[in-house]
């Protein structure tokens, strides 16, 4: 076997365990995103994955789906939060519309009550990357946290974490915030 071989084979190695050391410190056991990007508004921490481009927002509950564009979320009214995230050690200010505003189109309930505890939702990035919360989490009726779905940071558009972003306060870290935000179903436990 040639030079060239071994050199491909060793680099193919080195890459490999480089990409389980990242995904061991960065993925969701961590509770980072790995579509964590290095820039001024990111965790500044590298890529474990590729961010794929994403696409109108889908959010699905039961037999209803809606979609979501930045153009159509630019319509609705918008709420500003500031939040302090804890890898890019700044406050950061984020305007969007407020996750429940989207939900109760679809019909989840926003005075949630006995077995409607059990709905949940998935939040997805264009990466895969998935986070969950409770709908009372979400339900302004029941917490007092505000779960946006963002399209601007500090006046301006979000730049390097997709159109839309999931971002929520009341949070220690910035670790059930979904960039590239593509798609929230909300399911029904067991």
């Amino acid at each position: 076997m040639g030079k060239a071989f071994w050199v491909t084979v060793l680099a193919l190695g080195l890459m490999v365990s480089g990409t389980r050391g990242q995904s061991q410190s960065q993925g969701s056991a961590a509770g980072v995103s790995p579509n964590a990007a290095s820039s001024a508004s990111g965790e500044g921490m590298p890529m474990s994955k590729p961010v794929v481009p994403a696409g109108p927002l889908k959010i699905t509950y039961g037999d209803e789906t809606s979609e979501w564009t930045p153009a159509t979320l630019a319509a609705l009214p918008h709420k500003t939060i500031t939040v302090f995230n804890e890898h890019a050690k700044v406050n950061q200010t984020y305007s969007g519309v407020e996750l429940m505003e989207l939900l109760k189109k679809l019909g989840v309930p926003e005075k949630p009550h006995g077995k409607e505890f059990r709905l949940y939702l998935v939040a997805e990035g264009s990466d895969g990357y998935q986070v969950v919360y409770s709908v009372g989490e979400v339900t302004p009726d029941v917490h007092d946290a505000t779960i946006l779905v963002a399209d601007a940071m500090d006046g301006k558009a979000l730049a390097g974490t997709g159109p839309v972003q999931l971002v929520a306060t009341g949070e220690k870290r910035p670790a059930r915030w979904a960039r590239n935000l593509v798609a929230i179903r909300v399911k029904t436990a067991e």
